[in-house]
């Protein structure tokens, strides 16, 4: 009897995209979870519909619910009027994982043509400014950039964005990056508003920001409350292993 194929380590289980030429935005995990925020945002915004999910047995033992449904950890949207289609997770993704997520999901990129493919993350500073960075893969990508946001001139970008770069740029993808100045590694909402704006400019998404303005402080609490408890209930040892932390 012939073996079982081994699992991939990453799937992206998509179907019924419908765009041409679509826009391709991933919002993962990060520095301020600023991905996370703008690509939730422009989900509820622009009513995109579930197009599919990326798995991955090297995924954290979690499931997702929303209204009582379960979801997958990373899910995949579409508007079709607007043409983009948006790569969400709601988990972080392992660093020991992070190229293959990219690298498994530009894969599957390229076969839907895309005009581009927009990757969100964070930016650190001790700052107390929200300024926006972008970066780009080719000079004409650069270009388009420069007259709405600051270039980031010169460092690095981390995880599943970073990898989503090299990966387009290896494959003749035009990709590009917004960055968001945000203080450390807690929620933030406001910068979020920044990256949302600068999008806009950028495509002529049309997404309102009022809405997003006026909740970033309830968002902001609400978040900075989720993360503290994730974090006593992740870190606390048990009477055992007291002592074994410095």
């Amino acid at each position: 009897m012939a073996e079982k194929a081994e699992e991939p380590f990453v799937q992206v289980i998509a179907e019924n995209i419908e765009s041409k030429n679509p826009i391709i935005l991933g919002g993962f995990p990060g520095m301020g979870l600023i991905g996370n925020i703008v690509a939730q945002y422009f989900i509820d915004q622009m009513d995109m519909q579930p197009r599919g999910r990326v798995d991955s047995r090297l995924f954290p033992p979690i499931a997702i619910l929303y209204g009582g449904i379960v979801k997958g950890p990373v899910r995949i949207y579409e508007n079709v009027e607007k043409g983009l289609v948006i790569v969400f997770s709601d988990i972080p993704i392992d660093p020991i994982i992070s190229r293959e997520v990219g690298k498994a999901i530009v894969k599957w990129a390229q076969q839907l043509n895309p005009r581009e493919v927009v990757s969100i993350a964070g930016l650190a500073t001790s700052g107390e400014e929200h300024k926006v960075y972008g970066a780009a893969t080719t000079e004409a990508g650069l270009e388009k950039l420069k007259n709405n946001v600051e270039i980031f001139e010169m460092g690095t970008i981390t995880g599943v964005p970073g990898v989503m770069l090299n990966e387009c740029m290896n494959s003749g993808i035009q990709a590009i990056c917004i960055l968001g100045e945000t203080r450390g590694p807690t929620p933030d909402p406001k910068a979020a508003v920044m990256v949302v704006e600068a999008l806009n400019k950028i495509y002529g998404f049309d997404v309102a920001i009022d809405p997003m303005r006026e909740q970033a402080e309830q968002i902001e609490q609400m978040l900075h409350k989720l993360s503290e408890q994730i974090g006593e209930a992740e870190a606390k040892p048990g009477k055992e292993t007291q002592g074994m932390y410095g």
